[in-house]
């Protein structure tokens, strides 16, 4: 049998886990089916790799050598595969749209622009929660551009050499179950919530040194922070245990409500990034007018955000 990488992955596996049954949950494999793969390398490479009783696994000499060299190999090969797909990348930058987003109102519309100004195209998408790990994607040749946000004046959770543009800057909105005594209201005072539950969706977002500090203004310090999935912050509002945030351009959901903040404490900017001195940038500029675009179509999907802008004629800066 010809040793290959998957194996020396195997192998470092069961050393990190410090168990063979550890490992194979990690893998996702049988234990049987693991301890079996490891007996085929030990035979290739002639000796014991690991030292294995009640308490675990541990390296044999041999297992420290092969386990040496596959820390050095393993991601000398994982570099070379991203350069490649980055040189690769750059033959036909304008035929090809790799758009990584986190959770906002403008990767639909983007996506629909660019597919029909520019029918030939190979348009693909990529979710996530983390905007450093889009900038990470962008950098290994896997994405070309990203769409992001970051909460008022500071820069995006990724700092990795990005160009960046902003799309939009809105007010961060509350987001309250329908039948809250303050879900009518054409806007909240932060300090009415002084008593209320939250609860936040991971990833990056203004649940932080930002949402923690308006309350501080507000003259409160936030009691309870609920972290779950989308779907589990929904159920939370909804059944009025918790409280949220949520950006002006979300579209209505039955049973929620999205009521502004008085003096829009909170600020959201709607960001897109790409490699300045990639096959991106060419077509940077016309991607980020389609952006603008397509946020400009959700605003006006929102009747809350659009009323709040009428009230608010010198905040419209905020907005495009």
């Amino acid at each position: 049998m010809d040793l290959e990488l998957r194996h020396l992955r195997v192998v470092c596996a069961i050393a990190d886990a410090g168990s063979v049954t550890k490992a194979a949950s990690m893998l996702g494999l049988a234990q049987p089916a693991l301890t079996a793969q490891l007996q085929r390398i030990e035979r290739a490479l002639g000796g014991l790799l690991f030292e294995r009783d009640r308490r675990g696994a541990r390296a044999t000499p041999l297992g420290e050598l092969v386990l040496a060299r596959a820390r050095v190999l393993l991601p000398a090969v994982k570099g070379l595969q991203d350069e490649a797909t980055r040189l690769a990348s750059t033959k036909d930058p304008a035929g090809r749209y790799r758009i990584g987003a986190v959770n906002g109102p403008i990767l639909g519309g983007l996506v629909h622009r660019i597919s029909s100004n520019h029918p030939g195209a190979q348009v693909s998408t990529h979710a996530s929660w983390s905007a450093s790990e889009l900038g990470d994607q962008i950098l290994a040749g896997k994405l070309d551009f990203v769409l992001v946000g970051a909460c008022g004046d500071a820069p995006p959770a990724t700092d990795n050499g990005l160009a960046w543009r902003v799309v939009a800057a809105d007010p961060v909105f509350l987001l309250l179950p329908e039948g809250h005594h303050l879900a009518d209201r054409d806007e909240v005072d932060l300090a009415e919530l002084a008593d209320a539950q939250w609860v936040a969706a991971p990833g990056d977002g203004c649940f932080s040194a930002c949402h923690a500090a308006a309350c501080a203004r507000a003259g409160f310090t936030p009691k309870v922070l609920f972290e779950t999935e989308v779907r589990g912050a929904i159920d939370l509002i909804e059944s009025g245990d918790a409280v949220g945030l949520c950006q002006a351009t979300l579209r209505p959901m039955a049973g929620l409500a999205a009521v502004p903040i008085v003096g829009a404490p909170l600020h959201w900017r709607q960001m897109l990034g790409w490699l300045p001195d990639g096959p991106a940038a060419s077509v940077a500029g016309q991607v980020w007018a389609y952006a603008i675009e397509a946020y400009a179509d959700a605003v006006r999907k929102n009747d809350r955000y659009t009323a709040w802008l009428g009230r608010h004629p010198d905040r419209r800066g905020l907005a495009l």
